[in-house]
């Protein structure tokens, strides 16, 4: 069967966003970073987490579980730490809120810190990260999410897939790489995506309800994501738990009410981000280090620094836009009539 597809250009896909979250009842300033991230990851060719997110973004504004009039609240406790309460709101207005005062924490101290509480999805993590790099500071990011993996020889989740992201400044307003990983084989919205769509996923990448393995989409998400690495994926989604809910004070995983759905009310998960300037750390010499490093993975045929697909993917959207589904625009379309 042909999908059906129109060609959108990403100022479209950006203002489609924004009217379409300001019709379900969120305020125009909070729906703008919100609405701009589902840009970017459309543009980098991740749709998981792109205008496929605003139907459920519209549901979740009309049950309740998350709050579209929600007015972030900003502390600074000590010089190099943030904290932002979002209030139950998107946590793109909260991070918003706090990355001027981080990025001030980090320069004028070498490091800071912020720690987002009460926070909802906060989308693509490693744009965060890529925001931070491009000012010039190292930048390691977390987010916890309600929890969808139990620890290896165990059926009952404990944490959720719980993202991490470094990116590297390039010194030249952009990043040099980025990694951005999940504690899970896959993030979770691909098996979500694929499960609206009556898709099979790959073997491997959950667990049913009895700790089998299945290909059944939805069957995977009534068990248990595959932590990445076994019990080392495990380690990681403990690390990120840590900062992103126990040092935030956001709902540990076992907590949190989940991201889907309506039932539950506000996940009320956290994020925790770190800024660093490299070149106090490493006395000059962090550029020539990384150039030497990056050089060294490109010499060698077949390898991909991590973060070029998703620029491979954004150059190819600058030029030619981005093809969403049709239907796709039909559904949203109901949200915010054009």
């Amino acid at each position: 069967m042909t999908l059906t597809t129109t060609r959108l250009q990403l100022d479209d896909i950006e203002a489609l966003a924004q009217a379409t979250l300001v019709a379900a009842g969120a305020l125009p300033q909070n729906a703008a970073p919100l609405a701009h991230a589902i840009m970017q990851a459309e543009r980098d060719g991740i749709s998981s987490h792109g205008l496929i997110y605003l139907p459920v973004y519209a549901e979740h504004l009309a049950c309740g579980k998350v709050d579209g009039q929600a007015q972030p609240q900003l502390d600074t406790p000590r010089a190099g730490v943030v904290r932002v309460d979002a209030g139950t709101g998107f946590a793109h207005p909260a991070i918003a809120a706090g990355m001027g005062g981080l990025l001030a924490a980090a320069t004028a101290n070498g490091i800071g810190c912020m720690a987002i509480r009460n926070s909802y999805n906060c989308g693509v993590l490693g744009h965060h990260a890529e925001a931070i790099a491009a000012t010039g500071l190292m930048a390691l990011c977390f987010t916890n999410a309600p929890a969808s993996i139990a620890p290896v020889g165990g059926k009952t989740p404990i944490i959720g897939t719980n993202p991490f992201a470094l990116a590297a400044p390039d010194g030249q307003g952009g990043a040099e790489l980025v990694i951005d990983q999940s504690a899970s084989v896959i993030a979770k919205s691909e098996v979500v995506k694929r499960a609206r769509e009556g898709q099979e996923i790959p073997s491997g990448w959950v667990l049913d309800a009895h700790g089998q393995p299945t290909t059944d989409a939805t069957a995977g998400l009534k068990g248990s994501m595959v932590p990445s690495g076994g019990y080392k994926g495990v380690g990681v989604g403990l690390m990120v738990e840590l900062f992103a809910a126990a040092m935030a004070g956001a709902e540990l995983g076992i907590d949190a009410a989940p991201f889907s759905g309506t039932a539950g009310g506000p996940p009320r998960t956290g994020q925790f981000f770190i800024a660093i300037d490299p070149g106090v750390t490493s006395d000059g010499r962090f550029s020539g280090q990384l150039s030497r490093l990056v050089a060294a993975i490109c010499a060698q045929e077949g390898t991909r620094l991590p973060g070029a697909k998703r620029k491979a993917a954004r150059a190819r959207a600058l030029r030619e836009g981005v093809d969403v589904p049709q239907d796709l625009l039909v559904r949203i379309s109901a949200i915010a009539p054009q």
